[in-house]
């Protein structure tokens, strides 16, 4: 298995890329954005709602690694991802502009969003939260450079049967993010 090296550089640039696809969402019609291609899928508000919720569960976990991990005088040039972690974090990378499956949601990360409740005010305040705390990942990811992330795990939003560095869990952040991506993209194909 090859190995997975992350770093900083590469994290960012994905993660522009990204949130400038969601800036353009915001250009959409909101009937476009509050539609469900079937009664058992997503609309695009919706997957936007679970990465919000998703990333939520992390801010503190990310903020106090950050606090408590070390200064470096020289950066790193990578973070070898550890092999179950890149496995993980590899079962969410989308594979050639796919979802390589598709993975039930926990109840804790559904959102609870009724296409009634979608004023033009809620879906302002569904991006504005959207940005917030993808502008979080960012900074944190900016702000790792400098540290030494070799020493803190910390468990993921499923639980300890995932423990992530801070480079780790930024990764599968964005992996997650690049898959919903994805779905958003084969919602928007089917309306």
């Amino acid at each position: 298995m090859a190995s997975l090296i992350l770093t900083p550089e590469n994290q960012i640039q994905r993660l522009n890329g990204i949130l400038a696809q969601v800036e353009e969402l915001k250009e959409f019609d909101p009937d476009r954005l509050t539609k469900a291609p079937d009664p058992k899928s997503w609309n695009v508000l919706e997957v936007l709602e679970h990465l919000s919720i998703s990333y939520s569960l992390y801010v503190p976990k990310i903020e106090e690694a950050l606090s408590k991990s070390p200064v470096l005088t020289d950066a790193p040039s990578g973070f070898k991802a550890r092999r179950w972690q890149k496995i993980v974090i590899e079962g969410q990378r989308p594979k050639d502009g796919k979802r390589k499956w598709k993975i039930k949601t926990l109840k804790r990360f559904e959102p609870m969003l009724g296409e009634s409740d979608m004023t033009p005010e809620k879906i302002e305040s569904l991006f504005v939260r959207f940005f917030e705390l993808h502008d979080h990942l960012k900074k944190s990811i900016l702000e790792s450079r400098s540290k030494d992330v070799t020493q803190i795990t910390f468990s993921s939003a499923i639980g300890n049967i995932v423990r992530f560095y801070l480079p780790e869990s930024f990764e599968f952040l964005i992996c997650h993010m690049e898959r919903h991506r994805v779905q958003i993209d084969e919602i928007l194909g089917k309306l």
